[in-house]
């Protein structure tokens, strides 16, 4: 069955790190906001490679039904050169025996990131573009946060007549905890095939793959709170889902030089979001929710909690 349109909220929280850094800042924080807002933010594309390498690393062959490829990937030929998007869409169709059809038809049909998240196929002779069905918005922080700049060495040094190890410099977060909104078009689902089972796969990839996706500059990973509205009109959402939360302590406590600096220390509070739903109840066709056991909601929700992985 083509999935139902729908909306996604997603809370996670992060530890002596930064998720997506800016390179034009000296890969400092994200800041989308200016200074006196004080919010950091993470882009769509940081968040689609959580799920793309967690799926990618569960379905490494695409699974029994070869239905779970990622396109999107970094792969390299025997040479150590980088496949291009021809050589990945290429290799993708040789590996589920489709050699005479067309990628336009292979790619949404063997590949999950093209069903859910779309393409842009710029290849000469064989040009096509999918719309994502699944659309993230940025993520951004639920109080202000304050970077610190770091320094430290490594035994090791950085060439063979150097007399000490390298030093090293980096920007952390001791703590942050960030909000995404995200949106799922039945119509669009209808040209990619998207499916109700790539829905479940992008909810799992979505908790599990912030726990599975690591890097040391990016910090520890804690996913805390998942919310899944299904409408029974294709046409109708609510809309702006994370305007209904807000994070306690406010943000004069993330201003102090104490600051929260774990999930035990803060609260959530979906008072607004269960009215937002509340009066969006005939719209709702279903409504789930996961919740890391260690986050405190303030607040109730009308949603039923959603099956564990």
């Amino acid at each position: 069955m083509v999935v139902a349109s729908g909306e996604l909220l997603f809370v996670k929280s992060v530890k002596d790190g930064i998720p997506n850094r800016d390179p034009l800042a000296e890969s400092d924080a994200r800041r989308i906001f200016d200074e006196a807002d004080g919010r950091i933010s993470l882009s769509d594309v940081s968040i689609k490679r959580d799920v793309r390498d967690y799926v990618l690393d569960r379905f490494p062959e695409g699974g029994a039904d070869k239905r779970h490829f990622v396109f999107v990937r970094e792969e390299r030929d025997e040479k150590g050169n980088l496949l291009s998007r021809a050589g990945l869409a290429q290799e993708i169709r040789d590996k589920v025996g489709a050699a005479k059809e067309n990628l336009r038809e292979v790619l949404p049909r063997a590949a999950f990131d093209v069903r859910v998240f779309g393409t842009v196929f710029s290849v000469p002779k064989e040009p096509f573009h999918f719309t994502g069905p699944v659309q993230f918005g940025w993520a951004h922080s639920l109080h202000p946060v304050e970077s610190r700049y770091v320094q430290g060495t490594v035994v090791m040094p950085s060439g063979d007549e150097k007399g000490q190890g390298t030093i090293w410099s980096t920007y952390i977060v001791p703590f942050a905890v960030f909000a995404m909104p995200g949106l799922i078009n039945h119509a669009l689902a209808e040209k990619t095939g998207m499916a109700d089972d790539d829905v479940e796969l992008l909810l799992e990839a979505l908790w599990k793959g912030t726990q599975h996706r690591q890097a040391r500059g990016r910090g520890i990973q804690q996913p805390l709170f998942l919310l899944h509205v299904e409408y029974h009109d294709p046409f109708f959402r609510i809309g702006y889902l994370e305007e209904g939360i807000r994070l306690l302590p406010g943000a004069d406590a993330w201003r102090q030089d104490v600051k929260p600096s774990q999930v035990s220390e803060i609260q959530l509070d979906v008072t607004k979001l269960g009215q937002m739903l509340a009066s969006a109840k005939d719209k709702i066709s279903r409504c789930r929710l996961w919740v890391n056991p260690e986050l405190r909601l303030v607040g109730e929700l009308p949603a039923e909690p959603g099956k564990a992985w």
